[in-house]
């Protein structure tokens, strides 16, 4: 740190020692694990890298027979190991580890630049008193990581350098899971390409990983290619937060995690804060926790919804044709509560929880200003347009790497 109180990130002045660079993942409390596989993993796309079964850490409970579905899924969508995760819930209440009935999320994850970042972002973050979960790093995944609590207690992680899934598919294998460990990082520690090396030399049979098997036809010509479904998930995000104080909510995301305002609105006489990591609108919107009943929910949790982002506009509306076909509740939310987004909309899943399906968010450049909201587009969500016009950040911001299928 300098002497005016700024701090030397990779050669860069900052106010404080890490800069988010993206969501990384986003994880979720099932009541029914089987039915939410079915949900994010066949309807969705999202393939299993790593399947965790709770069984041995259950025997001997009581509630082990009423529980039966054991299994907690680590979920991709690109090479990131996971992007997103379900728990359960039941399960993890048997094993000690319940949450409020009104916290779904398990886990916001948010991407640093270095293990440099994470450990001092983790000293910093206790210096401003916030509240620190735990630190380490974690097997599936190999992430290094700190994880704290926003002031509605939702768990947010900071992490750096999670594992990567490349052509054949399959994760690290379990033999492998003897790098986790729960403690602040002691730096430097030693190159992950090291740990491979290691391991082959230890005749680790380094193709012993899971690999997702797809469950559907490919009955689908999407851009050329053969797929399972009519579309392809390409991104996360946005979290949308139900919040029981916004000064305190504000004030956590922005000044102690160092997100950045785009916008603010008023709805029903209420202020609504939408907050960015990087050059989309929002990586994360805040709402007063009061406005739930005026929407409606089919939930009564903090989580308002998790985004998923899907590669155009036509694969949007065959996306939600088809969850409609396979019988999953398809909802549209007033449009003044989603500035800088495009045609979106709402998926139900089987725990209530609202997925947002989008293909398009405003992108905020070098001047840091959103789009006046005069010159977005109107959209009616009673007649959508077989195509619409391109805007002057379609197809911008970050780009999904590596084949659809």
């Amino acid at each position: 740190m300098s002497a005016n109180g700024r701090f030397d990130v990779g050669g860069v002045w900052l106010d404080r020692p890490f800069r988010i660079r993206r969501l990384g993942h986003f994880g979720l409390y099932t009541d029914d694990p089987a039915a939410a596989r079915r949900f994010y993993v066949d309807l969705l796309g999202f393939q299993i890298s790593d399947e965790v079964d709770y069984t041995d850490r259950l025997a001997g409970h009581a509630q082990v027979a009423e529980l039966r579905q054991h299994k907690g899924y680590f979920t991709r969508y690109g090479t990131d190991h996971h992007a997103f995760v379900l728990f359960p819930r039941r399960v993890f209440a048997a094993l000690g580890r319940a949450v409020p009935p009104e916290i779904a999320i398990n886990q916001l994850t948010w991407q640093l630049g270095s293990l440099k970042e994470v450990v001092e972002a983790n000293q910093w973050l206790m210096r401003n008193q916030v509240r620190i979960d735990r630190s380490g790093r974690d097997m599936p995944g190999s992430n290094w990581h700190t994880y704290m609590f926003d002031p509605d207690g939702e768990r947010n992680e900071l992490y750096y350098g999670i594992e990567q899934i490349g052509w054949n598919g399959r994760s690290k294998p379990r033999a492998m899971y003897d790098g986790r460990f729960d403690k602040v990082a002691e730096l430097p520690q030693g190159p992950e390409v090291r740990e491979v090396d290691k391991a082959a030399e230890a005749s680790i049979d380094l193709s012993a990983g899971h690999r997702h098997r797809e469950a559907m036809p490919f009955d689908y010509e999407v851009g050329g290619i053969m797929m399972a479904r009519p579309f392809r998930i390409t991104g996360i995000g946005p979290v949308r937060l139900l919040v029981r104080d916004m000064e305190a909510a504000v004030e956590f995301y922005r000044d102690r995690l160092g997100f950045e305002i785009s916008e603010e609105v008023m709805w029903h006489g209420q202020r609504c804060v939408f907050l960015r990591v990087n050059t989309e609108h929002h990586s994360v919107a805040l709402y007063p926790a009061s406005l739930a009943a005026a929407l409606d929910l089919p939930h009564r949790t903090l989580c308002l919804s998790f985004g998923v982002r899907v590669n155009d506009y036509r694969q949007l509306r065959d996306a939600i044709a088809f969850l409609k076909r396979q019988g999953v509740r398809i909802l549209h939310l007033p449009q003044e509560l989603l500035p800088g987004m495009d045609y979106n909309a709402f998926a139900v899943d089987p725990d209530g929880h609202l997925i947002q399906l989008y293909f398009a968010m405003e992108q905020i450049g070098w001047d840091g200003r959103p789009r006046p909201a005069a010159e977005r587009r109107r959209i009616d969500n009673q007649a959508w347009p077989d195509t619409v016009e391109a805007q002057s950040d379609t197809f911008r911001g970050e780009p999904f790497l590596g084949p659809w299928a």
